[in-house]
């Protein structure tokens, strides 16, 4: 019985975590206007060199706090990790939330796959948002922004209706863009984007799932890249 209720606490925290991040996205459409000036999926794909480079900026401070070597970041490591990168203006239990929350294959450590979408997720949720935008500036370094800034914005360029999720007619219409007929995709490709995002087969995908995805796309060395072939 401690069991299921443990499991079903878990997954409350875990449901709070999506809708909180739902939220986010739906916030982040006022701020981001990068988005509007992706008409199709070759935009998209034009930007994946400076991405991956930036993902393997992100491998080496992955590398660099990774201090026993394991090829995991735990607790301890990621709250130095989040420190140096002034990236802590979440509470300790957000973040050792969100720490469960990306340890997807539940080795209670954090993968470099994860510790990418788990620095996003920490870096996007702790972002504030304002007319005056100077505290922004403020939040988290360059590099950080440099790189998951335009990854959100190619989630708001796939959430057409602008309500937090990807579903998959957002994926048809961007991949079959009638505008852009040299660019169409065959079916089976657009079901198989889509079913490598929608994990629990809901039919709509938030930012974490994206993220996973979109990462394997991109890739983060160049033979990596499939998203384009």
């Amino acid at each position: 019985m401690l069991c299921c209720c443990v499991n079903s606490g878990r997954y409350k925290k875990y449901a709070e975590l999506d809708a909180k991040l739902e939220r986010k996205m739906v916030e982040s459409r006022r701020y981001y206007p990068g988005h509007r000036t992706l008409k199709s999926i070759d935009s998209v794909i034009m930007k994946f060199p400076k991405l991956r480079e930036g993902l393997r900026n992100i491998r080496s401070v992955f590398e660099s706090y990774d201090k026993d070597g394991n090829e995991t970041i735990d607790m301890v490591e990621l709250k130095k990790c989040l420190e140096e990168l002034k990236l802590m203006s979440l509470s300790e239990e957000e973040v050792n939330g969100l720490y469960g929350w990306c340890d997807v294959d539940g080795s209670k450590g954090i993968q470099l796959n994860e510790f990418i979408v788990l620095l996003c997720l920490i870096y996007l949720l702790a972002k504030p948002y304002s007319e005056s935008s100077e505290e922004s500036r403020e939040m988290g370094p360059k590099l950080v922004e440099s790189i998951f800034d335009p990854i959100v914005e190619v989630f708001l360029f796939l959430d057409k209706d602008g309500k937090g999720k990807v579903k998959k007619s957002d994926v048809t219409k961007t991949l079959n863009n009638e505008g852009y007929p040299l660019e169409r995709s065959p079916k089976h490709v657009t079901n198989m984007r889509f079913e490598e995002m929608d994990w629990g087969r809901k039919g709509k995908v938030g930012f974490r799932e994206f993220l996973f995805a979109f990462m394997s796309w991109v890739g983060l060395d160049d033979a990596d890249d499939y998203m384009s072939s």
